[in-house]
């Protein structure tokens, strides 16, 4: 990574949470291990966002609002399946806050979603239903943004569906590997994720 400056490029830091690492409800396998990388190429930004799952009590997409479902399950969502999570990133819970290793500090806004009852949010530019705009795209323009750098977790959930959106907002979309880590459920998902998103022109850096 350099470090100059980039004025026309943003760091996206996605669900960097408490949940998502060791000893939350919804682990991401080494997710901590991101906080370390992400925070030695702050600098390289003029701006970062930051984005927190951020659920109310009964929210939709978890398993224990269902209950003929388990963890896991799918359900149908308009003309797509909602998987069914366990309960996590409850609004103002410790399992929602950030993780304690990311430096919070240089982060110039904070966006939090999957904050409607009734509809999930993966991507940090639009929700599940792919038309409810999470304002991100607009913020980012009106900030003169070119290019994304995505950082975060998890790798082929939520920084998948947020390098996908920000192609198709027209922005420059690179993923910064050393501060990634992925579910990878089944087994080699994660591979082929990231090599459909190089493939659509995303740089694996």
């Amino acid at each position: 990574m350099s470090n100059k400056m980039d004025i026309s490029q943003a760091l996206l830091i996605i669900d960097v949470q408490n949940d998502f690492c060791s000893g939350g409800s919804l682990t991401v396998p080494n997710g901590e291990q991101v906080a370390g990388p992400i925070n030695r190429i702050m600098k390289s930004y003029s701006c970062i966002a930051a984005t927190q799952d951020w659920h109310p009590q009964g929210h939709f997409s978890f398993a224990s609002a269902h209950p003929d479902k388990q963890i896991f399950d799918t359900i149908p969502f308009l003309d797509d399946l909602q998987t069914l999570w366990p309960d996590h990133c409850i609004a103002g819970s410790h399992g929602a806050a950030f993780h304690p290793n990311l430096d919070t500090d240089k982060i110039d806004l904070i966006l939090r979603k999957g904050t409607n009852l009734n509809l999930d949010s993966y991507s940090a530019f639009y929700e599940n239903d792919h038309t409810t705009s999470t304002g991100l795209a607009g913020y980012l323009r009106a900030r003169s943004i070119e290019a994304v750098t995505i950082c975060g977790l998890a790798a082929d959930v939520c920084v998948y569906f947020t390098a996908k959106d920000a192609l198709s907002c027209g922005f420059q979309v690179s993923i910064f590997l050393d501060g990634v880590r992925g579910i990878d459920q089944p087994r080699g998902s994660l591979a082929e994720r990231l090599e459909e998103l190089q493939k659509a022109g995303v740089v694996l850096l």
